[in-house]
């Protein structure tokens, strides 16, 4: 499956666990549910002009809800940890406060 860079990277994950990883040059995004390691390695050196020395993926489990009497799910979503080279640095993150 053939996919855009712009596809496979849908966000940047805002949470305090994914700013203190900065720290250790590592970067979360949301993924497409489709999309494997080398297509999100490709990806992020496309569109950030960094080079990534590993990716770590993890599938975020759907949770169940319950407002009142009505129940659902939320829908689970896949998130990528990409571990970029020492001296590189993603521009979009540098502005938030851990």
């Amino acid at each position: 499956m053939s996919l855009d860079p712009r596809e496979i990277l849908i966000a940047p994950v805002v949470s305090e666990k994914s700013y203190s990883l900065i720290e250790d040059n590592k970067y979360s995004f949301r993924v497409h549910s489709k999309a494997h390691k080398t297509q999100i390695r490709q990806a992020v050196e496309e569109l950030f002009d960094v080079k990534v020395e590993g990716v770590n993926i993890v599938k975020v489990q759907a949770k169940p809800k319950r407002r009142g009497y009505h129940k659902g799910t939320k829908p689970g979503w896949k998130k990528a940890i990409v571990q970029l080279r020492e001296g590189d640095k993603i521009e979009i993150f540098e502005g938030a406060a851990v």
